[in-house]
């Protein structure tokens, strides 16, 4: 969450968001206009030489602060789906992390089995030894262990991939080493559909943006319709004059000879682009329309995704159910009878290799449910926005 650099970029996105709101909530730059006579105009006080004004202009009442509100709305949908960000983040480190735990599982599971493999093939050393096995047989064991020192450096390539995606989420080097996972435990979940969809409806970060979203098109169109209402320009003026400069003006000054005049103004558009104002609100309206829908789109996904994980869920469990409590037990039972058999010779090495390899299939199995099991504990999680289980 600190380091991931998508995350880092969505919030940069909703800062940027927010520095939008002070530039549409201020009025525009006031104007200074300077204007110089080139043939100045005669009075009865003297020639207008030149003259400076100043000026400000008003939008319709409650434009500004509409126009902050919708920017406000637009920055509250930036900082949801900067959420968003960070739960498909901490999703994706999850499944990576459970997709460590089942590989580093299926190390130790295949190394014990490569140890196992070794005594027997020391046992078929022995009874080869001794007369009472064949050489085929030490060859077969022979092979078996190579294919599992195969399927071990297959893992470990498997191990590199997966760490390399840790640490890519975590921007750190993809070569950078992780240690091993202990083991995956499955805490216990109670499921409850419509408990589910009421929290999805609550914490659901791009729902809520959605949300804000279908807000901010409400307001757009306040917004629009306001363009039919006229702007208004406030201004006042200076004027210089210079004294009366012909023979009678000199001779006999009027009264306020070579005063300077001081003015104020009041200016307002008019709003005569009916069209253009009416094609503004439509296409606002619009706009909602579509972002009622996109609401309606994100909640459909968010129920089907709940939806979907919790079958995962419930199958996964009843798979975990029906490995450890029946099949792993069957295949050791079964293995540990092979192999009385075939210490008495009653079983050929063929029948030994076969029992091992289905208990080893069986608790590979059992060690993947139990990865994708929380991996979709992950994604029920992201689906509904917040923390589940609780």
């Amino acid at each position: 969450l600190r380091a991931n650099p998508s995350i880092r970029q969505a919030l940069a996105r909703y800062q940027a968001a927010l520095q939008r709101v002070p530039q549409v909530t201020a009025l525009p730059d006031p104007v200074f206009n300077f204007s110089q006579a080139i043939r100045s105009a005669e009075t009865r006080v003297g020639s207008q030489l030149n003259s400076y004004a100043v000026s400000q202009a008003f939008p319709w009442f409650g434009t500004l602060d509409l126009q902050g509100k919708v920017a406000v709305k637009a920055a509250t949908a930036q900082y949801q789906l900067y959420v968003a960000q960070q739960r498909e983040v901490i999703a994706q480190v999850k499944e990576a992390f459970y997709n460590l735990g089942f590989v580093d599982t299926a190390l130790r599971i295949t190394e014990e089995e490569q140890s196992l493999l070794e005594h027997y093939e020391q046992l078929a050393q022995t009874r080869y030894a001794t007369g009472q096995g064949l050489q085929q047989a030490v060859i077969k064991m022979q092979a078996e262990i190579t294919r599992v020192l195969n399927d071990l450096e297959i893992l470990r390539q498997q191990r590199f991939t997966v760490a390399a995606q840790l640490n890519t989420l975590m921007d750190q080097a993809t070569h950078r080493p992780l240690p091993p996972v202990d083991g995956l435990t499955v805490p216990p979940v109670t499921i409850d559909l419509d408990a589910l969809y009421a929290l999805g409806d609550q914490n659901r970060p791009e729902l809520r943006a959605a949300t804000a979203l279908v807000e901010r098109s409400e307001r757009s169109i306040d917004l629009a319709r306001k363009q039919y209402w006229p702007d208004f320009t406030v201004g006042a003026g200076y004027g210089n004059v210079g004294g009366r400069s012909d023979p009678a003006g000199r001779l006999q000054p009027p009264p306020d000879d070579g005063k300077n005049t001081l003015s104020v103004f009041v200016g307002i558009t008019i709003p005569i682009r009916r069209d253009r104002y009416q094609a503004s609100v439509q296409q606002a309206a619009e706009g909602l329309v579509a972002q009622r829908h996109n609401y309606a789109n994100i909640r459909n996904d968010m129920e089907f995704s709940i939806r979907d994980q919790v079958v995962r869920l419930e199958a996964l469990r009843e798979q975990i159910r029906l490995f450890e409590e029946v099949l792993i037990p069957q295949a050791e039972e079964a293995l540990r009878a092979t192999e009385a058999a075939y210490e008495t010779g009653q079983l050929g090495v063929l029948d030994l290799l076969d029992s091992e390899r289905v208990l080893l299939n069986v608790r590979l199995g059992n060690a993947r449910f139990y990865s994708d099991l929380l991996a979709a504990l992950a994604r029920l999680e992201r689906a509904v926005g917040t923390r589940f289980p609780r």
